[in-house]
C-alpha cells in the first residue's frame, strides 16, 4: 500500500542571492534547534545527510513503522499540532480559506513560535506575501504546505524574502527532487566562482555573423554580464548594456553575447549554445569578483551583424581563448576590478592586443552541456 507523506524542507531564502544560502531536510528558522528537533541522527557521527531525513505522519506508530527501516527522524500531527518523538509540541497548523482568517495570523496572535500555513482558498501569492510583510522581523517561524515543487517555490520567493519554510505534501518522489535541486541551485549562489586575467593578443574584424542578444528578466549592475565563449574552457565575460551613452538609451536587461555557436554558462556548471536559449531558461550572471547568481530568460534576438574576433591568453599561460562578438561600440569585455586600463568594462572596439579581460577556466569536453573528462581538442 503506498503511503502518504509530508516531507519537511527547508531553506533560508535571503534578501539577496548574493547571501549565504543552505539547505536542511528539517530547519524551521535560523538556527537548527528553533524547533527543537534532534537533527543529529542522520548518521553515525553526527554528521546531516544530503537528502531529506524529516518526515511527517498522520499517526506516530506510522512514523515509527518507517523509522524502523529507512533514516528518517519521524515527525506526526495530532489534530492541527505537530509534535516529534518525544511528544514535544513543536508547531501548530492554521488552516487559510479566507481574507479574515489570514489577518488572524499575526504575530501577536500566534501563542507559538512555530506556525504551518495551509492556504485552501485558491489564493497562494498574495496571502504569502501578507505573511511575509507581517512577520518580517518578528522571532515567530512560518512555513506552508505545499502539494508541487511549483507551489514550495512560490512561497519560498514570496516578496523576495520569502516564507521561512515549506512542509512539501506529495506522492511523487520528483516533486521531492526538483525542490531539492532548486535549493541546490540556490545554494551555488553563495560561492564565488574563480576568474582568471587573460591578455587580449589578437581583434580582428572577420565579416557577417548570426549573433544573439539576451534579454533577461532582471537587471544587471556596472560589471555584470555573462560568460560566453567559443570553446568551455575559457569563457570570456560579456559585460550588459546598462552603461550609458550618447547615441542609445541604456538596456541593464541585455547582453548582446556573441554568434550562436558559443557556449553560455548556465546553472549546474553546464553550458548551453546561445542559439538554445530561450524564454524561461536561466543563465547565470556574473560580477567582476566572480559573484555570481541565476536570472530567467525573457527573450532572445537572433540578427546578422558585424563580427569581431578576440583571442586572449592567460597571463603566464599557453592556452588561447575565443571569443566572436558584435562589432559595436556597445558591446564590451568585463576587466579585472582596478586592471590596467582603470574600466570596468572595453567595449570591443577600442580593444587593442595587450588590454586584460576577465575569462572563466573550466574543463572544455562536454556532453549536452555536461563536463565530461575525455581528451579534446578545440581551435
Amino acid at each position: 500500500m503506498a503511503v502518504s507523506s509530508l516531507a519537511f524542507a527547508r531553506v533560508l531564502v535571503p534578501p539577496s542571492p548574493r547571501t549565504d544560502v543552505r539547505f536542511f531536510s528539517l530547519t524551521v528558522g535560523v538556527k537548527e534547534d528553533r524547533l527543537g528537533v534532534d537533527n543529529k541522527s542522520a548518521g553515525d557521527d553526527g554528521s546531516r545527510g544530503e537528502g531529506l531525513e524529516h518526515f511527517l505522519f498522520g499517526s506516530k506508530d506510522l512514523g515509527k513503522d518507517w523509522s524502523s527501516t529507512a533514516r528518517i527522524n519521524p515527525l506526526f500531527i495530532d489534530g492541527l499540532e505537530i509534535f516529534d518523538e518525544k511528544k514535544q509540541k513543536i508547531a501548530v497548523i492554521s488552516e487559510v480559506s479566507s481574507p479574515g482568517e489570514l489577518e488572524l495570523i499575526q504575530p501577536d496572535n500566534v501563542e507559538v513560535e512555530n506556525i504551518v500555513i495551509d492556504f485552501r482558498g485558491g489564493w497562494q501569492v498574495i496571502p504569502a506575501e501578507n505573511i511575509v510583510a507581517a512577520f518580517q522581523g518578528c522571532r515567530g517561524t512560518v512555513l506552508a504546505v505545499s502539494t508541487n515543487s511549483t507551489e514550495a517555490q512560490v512561497f519560498l520567493e514570496a516578496l523576495e524574502q520569502g516564507l521561512d519554510g515549506v512542509i512539501l505534501k506529495v506522492e511523487d518522489m520528483d516533486d521531492i527532487i526538483k525542490l531539492k535541486d532548486y535549493f541546490d541551485r540556490r545554494n551555488e549562489a553563495k560561492s564565488q566562482l574563480m576568474l582568471t586575467k587573460a591578455t587580449v593578443s589578437k581583434v580582428e574584424v572577420v565579416g557577417m555573423g548570426d549573433r544573439v542578444c539576451v534579454d533577461l528578466c532582471s537587471m544587471m549592475r556596472p560589471g555584470e554580464g555573462l560568460l560566453v565563449g567559443s570553446y568551455a574552457r575559457g569563457m570570456f565575460l560579456v559585460h550588459s548594456e546598462c552603461l550609458e551613452t550618447n547615441y542609445i538609451a541604456s538596456r541593464p536587461f541585455r547582453v548582446n553575447a556573441g554568434p550562436v555557436h558559443a557556449y553560455v554558462a548556465v546553472p549546474g556548471g553546464r553550458t548551453s549554445y546561445l542559439s538554445e536559449l530561450q524564454s524561461g531558461r536561466e543563465v547565470i550572471v556574473v560580477d567582476q569578483n566572480g559573484l555570481w547568481r541565476t536570472a530567467i530568460v525573457g527573450r532572445v534576438k537572433i540578427e546578422s551583424r558585424p563580427l569581431i574576433l578576440v583571442e586572449a591568453k592567460e597571463n603566464g599561460g599557453d592556452d588561447t581563448y575565443s571569443i566572436f562578438l558584435q562589432n559595436a561600440e556597445t558591446v564590451a569585455l568585463i576587466t579585472p576590478e582596478k586592471g590596467s586600463s582603470g574600466r570596468t568594462a572595453i567595449p570591443v572596439t577600442s580593444l587593442k592586443v595587450g588590454d586584460e579581460v576577465l575569462v572563466r577556466k573550466q574543463g572544455g569536453a562536454r556532453h549536452t552541456g555536461i563536463e565530461i573528462q575525455e581528451f579534446i581538442v578545440e581551435k
